[in-house]
């Protein structure tokens, strides 16, 4: 199970990589390993401000169907487009190809309350 050092983390198992004023959110791998296959992403949340902990979208798995919480605060920019028709990269590469978001960071300071690669797998007995 792969804990990218550069990222940060959530207790609810997704991902916030950085870049200036925009972070990408994805989720872990943890997560999509728990989920098993997924075979759908519902986020129509483009353009929405959305606040640090609230429901952004859903990721649907063969055998459940999952929240997507949003990491820090800021508003959605883009949804990943490869994911509507390869949803399964999320499982193959969830912190590269696999990413869900890119949102314009409404403050930079919610990052530093997020959980580090080490904090998070502590939490999740890795």
């Amino acid at each position: 199970m792969e804990f990218p050092a550069e990222l940060k983390y959530t207790k609810d198992h997704e991902w916030v990589r950085v870049e200036g004023n925009e972070a990408y959110i994805g989720i872990t791998d943890f997560a999509q390993r728990e989920l098993g296959d997924i075979v759908y992403i519902d986020i129509t949340t483009v353009g929405d401000e959305i606040a640090k902990e609230d429901v952004f979208g859903t990721v649907e798995a063969v055998k459940t169907v999952s929240d997507l919480f949003m990491p820090v605060s800021g508003t959605v920019l883009e949804v990943n487009p490869a994911l509507d028709t390869q949803p399964e990269l999320v499982n193959t590469d969830p912190y590269g190809e696999g990413w869900m978001v890119k949102i314009s960071l409404q403050t930079a300071d919610e990052v530093n309350s997020l959980l580090s690669a080490g904090d998070y797998q502590s939490l999740v007995g890795a």
